[in-house]
């Protein structure tokens, strides 16, 4: 009785077992998917904008989460560089333009990066020669950095900085 349990006695049993064996298969290979499209969905969690912080504009107190200028600021008390512009100075600006812009930028970063959570990626390089470290800022996969370019607030780095004054009156 138990080797007719273990093994099909007829033709009958394997065309019965066969598709019940494929609707097992089936149903295991659904199973599969969604289970990869739910790994697919964590991993682009991982990528989301996760940051977030009460930004300042810095003065004299201990540097934490604070703005700089347009393109430096200090998260979680490590000094950023946004990697992929560069806007006016205001300590040590060339020209009146450049000081009144870099003030525009400095105060645009601020409501930026107070409005929503944010992302810092890495680029090719992790610091500046002075240790800063060098990350695009993010939101929704949009640089941050764009939207300063966008509205006249900063140039795109090509490695060396830009006269602000060269239009100035």
């Amino acid at each position: 009785m138990i080797d007719r349990i273990a093994a099909p006695s007829s033709s009958r049993d394997i065309g019965f077992a066969a598709p019940v064996l494929m609707l097992a298969l089936f149903a295991v290979l659904i199973l599969v998917a969604s289970e990869g499209s739910s790994l697919t969905k964590a991993a682009n969690i991982g990528s989301a904008d996760i940051e977030q912080a009460d930004f300042s504009i810095c003065g004299r107190a201990r540097r934490i989460n604070c703005i700089v200028d347009g393109d430096t600021f200090w998260y979680r008390g490590e000094k950023i560089r946004i990697a992929d512009i560069n806007t006016p100075e205001i300590s040590r600006p060339k020209c009146a333009l450049e000081k009144r812009l870099g003030i525009k930028a400095q105060q645009r970063l601020h409501n930026l990066m107070n409005a929503e959570r944010f992302s810092l990626v890495q680029g090719a390089r992790n610091r500046d020669r002075y240790g800063r470290l060098l990350r695009t800022v993010k939101r929704g996969g949009r640089s941050l950095g764009d939207i300063l370019v966008e509205e006249g607030l900063a140039h795109i780095w090509h490695g060396r900085r830009e006269s602000w004054c060269d239009n100035a009156v």
